[in-house]
């Protein structure tokens, strides 16, 4: 296939963009930052440099500033909501002015859709709580879903905490481990929906492979665990000297708004849709991920 692909260059899309290779699929990367193109796989810092006739099968929409990567400030949020709700808004804009239109569009999203929970089970059908980053992820969506009017298949992907080595959520987690430390942030009852990237990777693989499928897919490995739960799995892989939680009110001052809504609240997210279409994880349960990335 001949795929557009945003986000290429982040921790997600770089390992996607590996395995799209190897598959013998062709890329175009937008991205701000210069790079060299090469043999199947070029860059592009403007949807203006497609011309008509360039062919566009498919488009995986991975961009978006990280959450995690700054105090919420007002400005931090505003680029939040442009770096996910402007570029999708580009890319629809995009497709609908071309004659030729993609066949599919699978466009990133996060559990953080569902907003705060507790103890609930979630299935792409759950309920939603209203915050910050659940108004997000849901004008994040809603601008993805109108290329269905355009006659384009669309999966939105509800991403969980991604981990895998040498980058994303695991180099935070992992770090007081490290050093002998094992800790979880408030309560530690909280609820952490986690995948191993191989597993996001092959699931977008699955999504484009199957042309039946649409719609929302919470990807999650099938066992979400809590907070206290990944601190003692990461215990059996790593040695530590003590166990030392981090204070509710100690994340509160450090990261602000950031810490109610990301850090000590989760969803207990299952992967229903992928499930029930066949989808099967190479990493269902924690500590065969950890073994493998530890």
């Amino acid at each position: 296939m001949e795929l557009l692909l945003t986000g290429g260059t982040g921790f997600i899309g770089t390992a996607l963009t590996e395995v799209l290779r190897e598959a013998a699929h062709n890329l175009t990367i937008l991205t701000r930052a210069n790079h060299r193109s090469t043999q199947g796989c070029r860059y592009i810092q403007s949807l203006d440099e497609l011309t008509a006739d360039t062919r566009i099968d498919g488009v995986i929409n991975l961009a978006g500033a990280s959450l995690a990567a700054k105090r919420w400030t007002n400005a931090y949020k505003q680029e939040m909501v442009a770096s996910r709700v402007d570029t999708t808004r580009a890319l629809v804009r995009w497709m609908r002015e071309r004659e030729a239109r993609p066949e599919v569009l699978l466009s990133a999203s996060a559990i953080g859709y569902y907003g705060q929970h507790g103890d609930e089970e979630l299935a792409e059908d759950g309920s939603v709580v209203p915050g910050f980053a659940q108004s997000l992820c849901q004008q994040w969506e809603n601008e993805a879903l109108q290329a269905v009017e355009l006659g384009v298949r669309v999966c939105t992907m509800r991403f969980g905490v991604v981990l895998d080595s040498g980058g994303g959520a695991m180099v935070e987690m992992a770090r007081p481990f490290s050093f002998g430390v094992a800790n979880w942030m408030g309560t530690g009852h909280q609820w952490l929906s986690w995948i191993h990237r191989q597993d996001v990777v092959a699931a977008m693989l699955f999504l484009l492979e199957h042309p039946v499928l649409s719609g929302a897919f919470n990807v999650t490995a099938p066992q979400p665990v809590t907070s206290r739960g990944f601190c003692d799995a990461m215990k059996r892989h790593q040695r530590t000297l003590i166990t030392a939680p981090v204070p509710a009110f100690a994340m509160r001052l450090l990261v602000g708004e950031m810490a109610d809504e990301l850090l000590l609240s989760g969803q207990r997210v299952v992967p229903a849709a992928l499930q029930g279409a066949g989808f099967k994880f190479a990493y269902p349960h924690l500590d065969a991920a950890l073994a493998d990335i530890l």
